[in-house]
């Protein structure tokens, strides 16, 4: 069983059309394809690379009818939706009632900066508003979890794509969002599109894995797939990562429930 279940369409800011991701999985071997696109209800921000606030249902029908005509692939259908201090009850309500076999949590801004949008927003910061908006982030991360709106946490440390890390010891601030993860039943994704990006390292960090594991916290591989031909990038160092930090199974979803299944060899 292959799974990958982070991954854009251009409904949002991918690359491709969801025809041609669905065929891009034929090719790789995929057993299951999810797609997740964006939805961002930013509370003071016009964000470009998001599908429209009101198109949840004709997103949803859209896979929903891509779905019905798949065979031998079976075609998830998810969501990586923003979280916002402030916004939980309007998500809540977008995302009522809708089909969904996942919802992926992100904190792509603290406040309105950005943080994987450009290198020059870490650079112009002090080592101290750097390890600030560390701070924030971690904290973020936890009020997400605690809304009970998500299945899957993203990317769980974003803040390091252009090799910005804190230099004040923040384990514990992390530690406290991977407790609010846990406790919320959701899992953390080894996603493997940081392996090409300037911090050349999948997100997380081998140490953060092995704090999720310590945890329990469930664990799926995903691609954060914009273009077919990364669905399954870099997924052989992903699996050889997750066994090293004593992971053995995957989880997979339907219908916002989880099932487990053996890390498939390399």
């Amino acid at each position: 069983m292959l799974t990958s279940y982070h991954n854009h369409t251009n409904m949002s800011d991918g690359a491709c059309t969801l025809e041609e991701q669905v065929e891009g999985a034929h090719l790789s071997g995929l057993d299951e394809l999810g797609i997740s696109d964006h939805y961002v209800a930013h509370p003071t921000l016009q964000v470009e690379w998001t599908m429209p606030l009101d198109g949840l249902p004709a997103y949803v029908q859209k896979l929903q009818d891509a779905a019905a005509q798949l065979r031998e692939l079976r075609l998830r259908i998810g969501v990586e939706a923003d979280y916002f201090p402030g916004m939980a009850d309007f998500l809540r309500d977008k995302l009522e009632g809708l089909p969904f076999d996942y919802v992926i949590g992100s904190v792509h801004y603290i406040g309105e900066f950005p943080i994987d949008e450009h290198k020059r927003y870490w650079d112009a910061l002090s080592a101290e508003e750097l390890n600030d908006k560390w701070r924030a982030y971690w904290r973020l991360v936890g009020e997400m979890a605690r809304t009970g709106l998500y299945d899957i946490v993203a990317h769980i440390d974003l803040p390091k794509k252009f090799g910005h890390r804190p230099t004040a010891d923040l384990s514990a601030e992390c530690h406290a969002a991977l407790d609010a993860i846990a406790e919320a039943g959701m899992a953390v994704e080894i996603n493997t599109a940081g392996w090409s990006l300037p911090v050349k390292e999948g997100y997380p960090s081998p140490d953060i894995l092995r704090a999720a594991r310590e945890r329990n916290i469930p664990l799926v591989i995903n691609a954060d797939a914009h273009s077919p031909k990364h669905l399954i990038r870099n997924f052989g160092r992903a699996r050889q990562l997750a066994r090293e930090c004593g992971y053995t199974e995957v989880v997979r979803f339907d219908r916002r429930k989880q099932y487990t299944i053996p890390i498939e060899e390399s």
